[in-house]
């Protein structure tokens, strides 16, 4: 059965409207040009928060973990210059991972579903490779950041794979193929599309979007069952 925040209690539905009002209010200021604290604030809350919820209710410190480790990056991906990104990259590739480790070893795993369903694995695979050819042409002097971080990000969708298609855990696998796909428009935006692309003016909304969507999937996945 479904885990609903109200039957953890007020205060859990109160942490998660607030990390929900973080959430809407950097999507409001997202595609404004520039970095500012209000964007840095607003981005690391709104999964820093969910952090608290799984640290309140869950029983995996994986989960934590994993969102903690994603809050940091929003922090530094939302400031300027290379090393800010390089940090940003290095803490998503922790989260990934314990992602991964959440899904390998939690109690409902079974490795046979990632083994039977080999044709999304097969195109999982193949999409990791080709975005590494195409971002290793574009990513510059960040190249080797993107081609470490690449096969980590995969390697989360594949596990989630591991995860039963009932109850709320029904809701890793889509969770972690936002994820994948927020991260390809991402990498689109930093690195494929020109300054003056005319999808740049909904690339930040989409990255956002399906990004926040997929962290509060995870929690919600993950909630003690009612």
């Amino acid at each position: 059965m479904f885990a609903t925040l109200t039957d953890l209690g007020p205060d859990i539905t109160l942490v998660f409207m607030a990390a929900a009002f973080c959430a809407l209010a950097y999507l409001a200021i997202c595609a404004r040009p520039g970095h500012s604290w209000l964007k840095t604030i607003s981005k690391t809350l709104s999964v820093l928060l969910l952090a608290v919820i799984a640290f309140q209710t869950v029983g995996f410190l994986t989960l934590s973990v994993a969102l903690v480790a994603c809050a940091v990056g929003d922090f530094f991906l939302s400031r300027e210059g290379d090393e800010s990104f390089l940090s940003g990259v290095g803490a998503f590739a922790i989260g990934h991972l314990a992602y991964s480790v959440l899904f390998l070893m939690h109690p409902s795993a079974d490795l046979h579903r990632i083994s039977d369903g080999w044709p999304l694995v097969a195109a999982l695979v193949l999409f990791g490779v080709a975005m590494m050819v195409l971002l290793f042409s574009k990513a510059g002097a960040l190249r080797w950041a993107v081609m470490v971080y690449v096969p980590i990000i995969v390697l989360m969708g594949i596990m989630a794979m591991a995860m039963p298609f009932s109850g709320g855990l029904v809701l890793v696998l889509p969770a972690a193929l936002l994820f994948i796909a927020s991260d390809f428009v991402l990498s689109q935006e930093l690195f494929v599309l020109s300054g003056e692309h005319k999808l740049r003016r909904y690339t930040p909304y989409v990255v956002w979007g399906l990004y926040w969507l997929a962290q509060a999937l995870f929690l919600i996945a993950f909630l003690p069952a009612a």
